[in-house]
């Protein structure tokens, strides 16, 4: 009773609690030759241990019955090139659907863009021609600073979505510093991708093959399936100081009634629930917050603005395997917060974690090597 009187009054955590030094050649830069070739910490909340694994191994480190939640959201080539008749070339990287024909994007020179009204034309990816589609800013939110980018072809609103594979590129992060590759098509993708709308990959389940699956259900281990699409708030560093002033970004997701029954099934045997990413885990707490803090989930359609950080508590996950996260990044709080559920304490624990990472020599982010909280 004493320790929970002290934490409550021990001050909140601020943004810069959770910088810590990476060196730069530790950013994955290109996956591992195999994407289970990733090496794997499991990290015990418990005690703050750590053991250094391999991915490939991961059947023989859960427990049968473990019930995995993959998200099966589809990266699309959502990075595009456009031209003004002057010359000039922008960027726009799609966000969000709207319409068949129109979409939530952001605009490298988007004030420049936009100005006049004028209509951008596009270019084809591979050889940076010109195409027969326009793109035209219709809106700005004030908020978000993000644009409504309306697309036409032939003076017509057209559904780009067909020629995205041609006009797109993968939107590689910004701290992969180098041009997207052709390897890249399959492998900023996992392999059970099935539902288009991300522009970041889950990248926990990266590292999954057919075969990983196959053994995980031969060893008696589950696995079902939400959709999250990942935005690219999801990259952005926490600026406030006070988390709580924050503007965390808003993402869509499906938790069918399917999963959610599973899920169900698992807690009332006592089996465990196991998020792959923090993008699974935001959407199974949300499902639980939403329903007023329960253990009882429903199939729901819905939109996600959750930021967990320490002392949140958690409702139904029991474990999280995950990737390396950026420094003050509400990814890196999430994992905190789950290293010591309703307790300040796990901030330092997965910066220790962190720590033997950087000393042992693994790869970071979205390339990167993995992570097992449990």
């Amino acid at each position: 009773m004493s320790f929970i009187a002290r934490e409550i009054s021990s001050p909140p955590l601020k943004a810069s609690d959770f910088d810590y030094d990476l060196p730069q050649e530790l950013i994955a830069q290109y996956p591992a030759p195999h994407r289970s070739d990733s090496r794997l910490m499991v990290f015990n909340r418990q005690d703050g241990s750590a053991e250094h694994q391999l991915f490939l191994n991961l059947p023989e480190l859960l427990m049968e019955g473990d019930l995995l939640i993959l998200n099966d959201t589809q990266v699309i080539p959502a990075r595009l090139f456009a031209q003004r008749d002057s010359g000039k070339i922008f960027e726009i990287l799609l966000l969000e659907l709207l319409t068949p024909f129109s979409w939530k994007a952001m605009i490298r020179s988007g004030k420049e863009a936009a100005r006049g009204g004028g209509r951008l034309t596009l270019l084809e990816n591979a050889t940076h021609e010109k195409s027969d589609i326009t793109a035209t800013v219709v809106k700005k939110e004030p908020q978000s600073g993000d644009y409504h980018v309306l697309f036409e072809r032939a003076g017509q609103p057209y559904d780009i979505r067909d020629r995205l594979v041609d006009l797109g590129a993968v939107p590689l992060p910004p701290y992969i510093e180098r041009a997207p590759k052709k390897e890249d098509i399959e492998r900023y993708q996992t392999v059970f991708a099935c539902h288009s709308g991300s522009v970041a990959a889950p990248t926990a389940g990266l590292h999954f093959t057919l075969e990983l699956l196959n053994r995980l259900k031969e060893k008696n281990i589950e696995t079902a399936y939400v959709t999250l699409h990942v935005g690219p708030g999801t990259f952005a560093p926490v600026k406030s100081e006070n988390l709580a002033d924050h503007p965390m970004h808003e993402e869509p997701f499906i938790l069918s009634q399917e999963t959610a029954s599973a899920i169900n099934k698992a807690k009332s045997e006592g089996r465990r629930v196991i998020p792959v990413g923090t993008t699974s885990m935001r959407v199974i707490e949300s499902v639980a917050r939403q329903m007023g803090g329960t253990h009882h989930l429903q199939g729901m359609v819905s939109r996600t603005r959750l930021f967990i950080y320490p002392p949140s508590p958690f409702y139904i996950s029991d474990a999280l395997l995950t990737n390396f996260h950026f420094p003050r990044s509400t990814l890196l709080m999430l994992v905190s917060a789950f290293a010591a559920p309703g307790s300040l304490q796990g901030r330092e624990r997965i910066l220790g974690a962190y720590r033997q990472a950087v000393e042992e020599r693994y790869r970071f982010f979205s390339y990167g090597d993995a992570m097992l909280i449990q």
